[in-house]
């Protein structure tokens, strides 16, 4: 007999809002925020999710809802969920939780998706010093492949996947969590600084009640007081998985997670379409909603066994992820590197993060040579499936990263050719309009200058007159 397929155990009504689920959404991790279902492990089970916003953003011709959003909503998980063996005990503090991605994708009749960067004055991302204003650009899903009215002339399968999947925190890690990030947050401005600039973005997400949703739990009651004030943010991946954003966990992954407590309260969502490594602009999967088919495993006592703590206690450990065999295939690739040194010129000891912000920098000015406007390329490489690198960590003074960029994701060749100069004449090169939606920034932060890069402008401008 064939088996059966999957059961669906957290169902999703997209004309309702996340707490008007069936079974209420949450965007917190605390130990107590209520399990919503239970499965068993073995058993072939499906998990619908909102995107992250919880519908805010919309399908429209417009990036003020990009503009506008408050961050405290993020994310909207659905679960948590049980796990019981066969002989119905839960998952126990120690174990380790093997979760299998079967299958996933769009919700039926929602595909569609956006990539978005948010203002400098609210959230920023990853370039918030050189891109300080809301953008928004929509995809459209052809079975795997997306394609964009925004982004014209690109096209390219996407490797789905949900970007935050983990298992709650016992209240020994929660508070090992908010004591590292509110010392982070109070005192880390002096030392916590990245090319002088991105230091502006919070340093960490406090606990806050603010759009705080604790599924179950009823608001209002002195018990979602109490669980408000201390459930952590779901911004940052941590020791329990959570917001890793991942590209690679597809079909056929295998996901190995730290139970902290009882019956592991597992929880996923913020699906992503499809990925670049480091999702730059911060908004910058293809966010959707969307669906997983899992198997789950308890491996009675694994976090000892397989995992050792890279900190003070047993509980300072991370998961380890099995990549599937599903992946897109690409033989060509344009790469481009970063080294630690910032836009005014200035040296970074081995900072990986200063190289790649460099590397992304060196891949949106080169690639807007190609009709692309420079936010069309940074949303571009916040969502298709480059390979992001850290190539050099140990030649000091300088860190080297790379970004690797399909080539066969363009309708144009955008290698380097032999020519008299670059390409301008308009049938090498096609304006790439529409461009992405755009708001006005209008904030006052400084906004980053590259005097190498305006210097080459003009010497080129005057070279074409």
């Amino acid at each position: 007999m064939a088996p059966r397929g999957p059961r669906l155990v957290v169902p999703i009504d997209l004309k309702k809002r996340p707490w008007e689920q069936e079974l209420p959404l949450h965007n917190r991790w605390h130990p107590y925020i209520p399990h919503v279902a239970e499965v068993t492990e073995g058993e072939l089970f499906r998990v619908e999710m909102m995107d992250w916003t919880g519908g805010l953003i919309r399908d429209n011709d417009s990036a003020m809802d990009v503009k506008s959003m408050d961050l405290t909503v993020t994310h909207y998980l659905s679960g948590p969920l049980r796990v019981l063996d066969t002989d119905g005990v839960p998952a126990k503090p120690g174990d380790l939780l093997a979760v299998e991605i079967c299958n996933l994708g769009p919700l039926p009749g929602d595909e569609w998706g956006y990539t978005a960067t948010f203002d400098r004055e609210n959230g920023g991302g990853f370039l918030t010093d050189h891109f300080p204003s809301a953008t928004k650009a929509i995809w459209y899903f052809e079975g795997i492949y997306a394609y964009s009215p925004h982004i014209p002339g690109v096209r390219f399968p996407g490797l789905t996947h949900p970007g935050i999947i983990g298992t709650a925190p016992s209240v020994e890690l929660l508070n090992i969590w908010n004591e590292r990030e509110r010392e982070l947050a109070e005192n880390g401005s002096q030392n916590l600084k990245l090319c002088q600039v991105l230091h502006s973005r919070p340093l960490a997400n406090l606990p806050t009640t603010k759009n705080c949703l604790l599924g179950k739990v009823k608001g209002g009651t002195p018990e979602w007081e109490r669980i408000a004030t201390e459930a952590a943010r779901t911004i940052p991946g941590r020791e329990n998985g959570g917001n890793c954003d991942i590209k690679n966990l597809s079909r056929g992954s295998k996901v190995y997670l730290p139970v902290f407590v009882e019956g592991a309260n597992f929880s996923t969502g913020d699906m992503h379409f499809s990925q670049g490594d480091g999702e730059v602009s911060f908004c910058g999967a293809i966010e959707m909603s969307g669906f997983l088919e899992l198997k789950c495993e308890i491996i009675r006592g694994g976090m000892s066994e397989y995992l050792t703590p890279m900190g003070p206690t047993a509980l300072h450990v991370n998961p380890i992820f099995e990549i599937g065999p599903v992946e897109p295939r690409f033989t060509e690739w344009l790469v481009f590197e970063g080294i630690s040194v910032d836009e005014s010129g200035r040296q970074h000891f081995l900072d990986a993060s200063v190289a790649y912000k460099r590397a992304a920098l060196n891949a949106i000015d080169y690639l807007s040579r190609f009709g692309y406007s420079k936010e069309q390329v940074y949303l571009l490489l916040s969502c298709c499936p480059c390979e992001g690198r850290i190539s050099g960590i140990v030649d000091a003074p300088n860190a080297v990263a790379t970004l690797a960029i399909p080539t066969a994701i363009f309708d144009q060749d955008v290698r380097p050719k032999k020519m008299a100069k670059l390409p301008t004449n308009p049938q090498v090169v096609v304006k790439r309009t529409p461009d992405v939606l755009r708001c006005t920034y209008d904030g006052d932060l400084p906004v980053t200058r590259n005097p190498g890069g305006e210097a080459a402008e003009m010497w080129k401008r005057g070279r074409s007159a």
